[in-house]
């Protein structure tokens, strides 16, 4: 039992050069693997961004299809939620509201609405993983508009 620990005659270890060729080997997959992941949750989040723009979008236009608008800029995606109480005021608002409740954009952000918008009649966007507004990284609904 002693001595267990140390190599039976006949039994071979591995040599430190071949322990450090596995590590390099396992070094270089991390490499190219790692980029790819992070890579896949930019898309993902650009994604989910796009997707809860597209929902916003639409509920809007259900708001605009009751009450002949859209919210002011000032009355923002809220009014999507709660009926806004400063002017102008929604005609015929929606019970329930028009969604339950705002989604943050991947990144913690509230999503902005820009009414008139600068890309369309509305822009419904986000500001992006920078955090900033009118920068590369900002997400809207201008690259898919239709209007």
């Amino acid at each position: 039992m002693a001595h267990s620990r140390y190599l039976r005659r006949g039994q071979k270890g591995f040599t430190l050069l071949e322990v450090m060729v596995v590590i390099v080997i396992i070094g270089l997959m991390a490499m190219l693997v790692i980029p790819n992941i992070m890579g896949s949750k930019a898309k993902a989040d650009q994604q989910k961004a796009k997707a809860d723009i597209s929902m916003l979008e639409s509920s809007l236009e259900m708001y605009h299809l009751d009450n002949n608008r859209y919210p002011t800029t000032e009355q923002g995606l809220q009014a999507l939620v709660k009926k806004p109480v400063d002017e102008p005021l929604p005609a015929h608002y929606d019970d329930g509201g028009y969604i339950k409740h705002l989604p943050k954009d991947p990144w913690g952000h509230d999503y902005q609405l820009l009414n008139p918008g600068k890309h369309g009649s509305i822009d419904v966007y986000s500001i992006g993983a920078d955090g900033k507004e009118d920068t590369e990284d900002d997400i809207g609904n201008w690259a898919a508009e239709s209007r």
